[in-house]
């Protein structure tokens, strides 16, 4: 880990500060605590930009500052955040993104669930138009809006700053009026049987979905398969198709279709 990826290159200004603090919050979480002195060796940057940077993780709730360090959060609060999982395995996400793509059609109706692989797929749909898209993710939403020939359905609900997107009963209610053509999602786990969600009110509406949708299709970064979270979502042969990257071991990946799910690894 070093800091010429976030403080040097191509990337545009903007966005360094971001990818350095998704760095340094996967660093604590691997190590569990940290001390400023430590990050500042770690990633060549300044103690003030350090501090700055963990003000800006404390407040998105990945980390808990103390005096001279910090210690990570549970999974299941960070995980749940979405600046958090905005920078986090995007290499494996675009390229699930990229074979999910080649399954839309022009005329097509396609749902999308609030995970940032979901939203990897939003940046490749531009090219695809007509489609009719259903999603309650706001930076999808933002997204859609500026995409000519897309009609775009917002499934409002009860707002949430976390996951920055709307969900609840009242969003269960608004999916369950409609009928896709696919539904891509993801989720926070995955066992050789099923996918799990770590909070109850987001496998309301990821339930509502699956029932929407003609074809489902689940994609999971390999993360996913060493993770657990507390809700089961559904048996993994719910979905029509399960997406996972190359980075998945190869045992995992034979024990879901052990299990008869439809698995495809995707090369990242």
């Amino acid at each position: 880990m070093s800091a010429t990826s976030s403080e040097g290159g191509s990337d545009a200004p903007a966005r360094r500060p971001a990818r350095r603090q998704a760095e340094i919050a996967a660093y604590v979480v691997e190590h569990g605590t940290a001390t400023a002195h430590e990050l500042v060796e770690a990633f060549g940057v300044s103690l003030m930009t350090v501090h700055r940077d963990l003000d800006a993780l404390e407040r998105q709730g990945v980390v808990r500052k103390y005096r001279g360090g910090v210690t990570a959060q549970p999974t299941s609060v960070f995980e749940s955040n979405v600046a958090y999982r905005l920078n986090t395995a995007q290499a494996q996400k675009q390229a699930l993104a990229r074979r999910a793509r080649d399954m839309v059609e022009p005329g097509m109706s396609v749902m999308l669930d609030d995970s940032t692989s979901a939203l990897a797929v939003v940046r490749l749909l531009e090219g695809v138009a007509p489609l009719t898209v259903a999603t309650n993710f706001l930076p999808a939403i933002s997204l859609l809006t500026a995409m000519p020939d897309v009609r775009l359905i917002v499934l409002g609900g009860i707002y949430s700053p976390t996951h920055d997107s709307f969900g609840g009963v009242p969003c269960a209610e608004a999916v369950e009026a409609l009928q896709t053509d696919l539904l891509f999602c993801s989720v926070s786990a995955v066992s050789a049987t099923h996918a799990y969600h770590q909070e109850q009110e987001i496998v309301l509406v990821k339930r509502a979905m699956l029932r929407a949708a003609r074809t489902r299709v689940l994609m999971i970064d390999n993360a996913k398969l060493r993770r657990t979270a507390l809700h089961r979502l559904a048996p993994l042969t719910d979905f029509d198709l399960v997406l996972v990257d190359d980075q998945a071991p190869a045992d995992q990946v034979a024990a879901l279709r052990d299990k008869g799910a439809r698995v495809e690894v995707v090369e990242v």
